[in-house]
């Protein structure tokens, strides 16, 4: 066996599940204040997960915090899982219990910023656990790791780069600050301040002050969450489409980005090639959105096309998945331009999930110069993304990166039709669950919800949306025998 400090690991694991129970602490109070009945829900919980957290904390409290590559992605994945097991108990002992699966299910996509869910309708629930299913959207949104890096010194270090690479998405990470953990709080710094704001734009619109909150939440965190199981279209409120869609852009951009330009260096924002590359798919989608239903006959006037053509593509490409229009109904060639979006992704280093727009920048790159070499063989020309040369190393990463993502989708795809879903809804569910959308194909799309996938398929779908979030690696070479080994 390799000589992995599982100890480290396990204090870890014990100072995230006290962190998970202060959490905790806030639906509770948003329980009490309403009296729904949810309220015992959220004091077991709490108890039970402070209880756990602490006695890991305490046995394990003189290890050393020494975290190499094994333990990072040791950490990183394991701590994810555990947050999931012990967030999922207020579903578990709420009245009207969700079974271990659902409850499994609904937590992993809400931390995951998925947005899937396999409630029928969520109106029915108590107002702590809709308040809880959307804060878990914003902790997950930005990483746990990464808030951990923020609020504990003694991560501030080698080892706490190491896991900040292990969860931030993307094929490079940004350093705002020397130290890590400075970069951590002002990435949070920015991202709690949008959502701050945001809560007080929708709360001006015809949302109440809970809805706001709780879609404040969940638009930062590109999670899409909604208090209303008609989501957006529930207001049918041009304000809000508005306010939403342009925080769901922003949050689909790199946000050490984002923080460059609070700061006043907006020339880093408008020449990243990356952002470029995503303003341009979103247009071009939007257009191609507004032409198609206006061919189809499907249109409204013409600022209600624009509006619901573009709120549903940023929803999308970001992750999102709040829903204002059903592309499902639309047709399959609005379908196929939302499946493609699922894909593609937004920014690095954003809330969002897919493949990210910066590895099919290089790869587009890349491609061109093999076109290229094909002629003149001899030719050295490298990938330059933002004036910077790409190393061979990292686009062969990138390559094996998109090739394991597409195996995985595969895979999913051949599960999923194989426990009885129809090939639509197996390949939009399943790029869904690994692009960490929400909303899929067919009976999972816009209209629909995930609770007729049999038990095994919530499972299978539920590690998919782990490992999407995770970027791959991070949780599948724990499957690999040589990571077990000593090197």
């Amino acid at each position: 066996m390799a000589k992995i400090n599982f100890r480290v690991i396990l204090k870890f694991i014990g100072i995230l599940l006290c962190m998970e129970a202060v959490f905790m602490l806030m639906p509770l109070l948003v329980a009490l204040y309403y009296d729904d009945g949810d309220a015992p829900a959220f004091i077991k919980s709490i108890l039970i997960t402070a209880l756990a957290g602490c006695a890991l904390f305490y046995f394990f409290k003189d290890s050393r915090n020494e975290v190499g590559k094994r333990e990072s992605y040791l950490v990183v994945t394991s701590i994810w899982f555990f947050f999931t097991i012990f967030g999922m108990l207020p579903f578990c002992f709420m009245p009207n219990s969700m079974s271990i699966t659902d409850a499994f299910f609904e937590t992993v996509s809400g931390l995951t910023t998925t947005g899937a869910s396999v409630l029928k309708n969520v109106e029915t629930l108590p107002h702590g656990i809709l308040f809880w299913r959307s804060f878990s959207q914003l902790i997950g949104g930005m990483g746990i790791i990464l808030l951990t890096i923020a609020i504990l010194p003694m991560l501030n270090h080698q080892g706490g780069l190491l896991l900040f690479n292990s969860e931030v998405t993307g094929i490079t990470h940004e350093k705002l600050k020397p130290k890590i953990g400075e970069t951590s709080k002002k990435l949070w710094s920015v991202y709690v301040s949008l959502t701050a704001i945001l809560c007080i734009l929708l709360c001006l619109g015809p949302m109440k002050p809970f809805d706001a909150i709780c879609h404040a939440f969940s638009t930062m965190a590109t999670g899409g969450f909604s208090t209303k199981q008609a989501s957006l279209s529930h207001w049918n409120s041009p304000y809000i489409d508005y306010v939403i869609t342009i925080f769901t852009f922003i949050a689909g951009i790199n946000f050490a980005l984002v923080y460059r330009a609070v700061t006043g260096d907006f020339k880093k924002l408008f020449s990243n090639e990356e952002t470029k590359w995503y303003t341009v798919i979103t247009l071009g989608a939007t257009s191609l959105v507004v032409l198609g239903l206006y061919l189809t006959g499907q249109n409204g006037t013409f600022e209600e096309t624009l509006r619901i053509s573009l709120t549903q593509v940023v929803t999308v490409i970001t992750s999102t998945g709040y829903t204002v229009g059903d592309y499902v109904a639309w047709g399959p060639f609005f379908t196929t331009i939302f499946l493609l979006l699922m894909f593609f992704g937004a920014c690095a280093g954003s809330t969002c999930g897919g493949a990210k727009i910066d590895r099919l920048v290089v790869l587009a790159k890349n491609t061109k110069n093999e076109f290229y070499r094909a002629i003149h063989p001899n030719a050295i020309l490298p990938v330059r993304v933002n004036k910077k040369a790409i190393s061979h190393e990292v686009v062969s990463k990138i390559l094996a990166f998109i090739l394991v993502y597409v195996m995985v989708l595969i895979a999913g795809s051949v599960i999923l039709s194989a426990l009885g879903l129809s090939i639509e809804e197996a390949f939009g569910s399943t790029l869904s669950c690994l692009s960490n959308i929400g909303p899929g194909a067919g009976a999972t799309g816009p209209a629909g919800n995930y609770a007729f996938i049999p038990t095994i398929g919530k499972w299978v779908l539920s590690i998919i949306m782990l490992v999407g979030r995770l970027e791959l690696f991070t949780v599948l070479i724990l499957f690999t025998s040589y990571f077990w080994k000593n090197s």
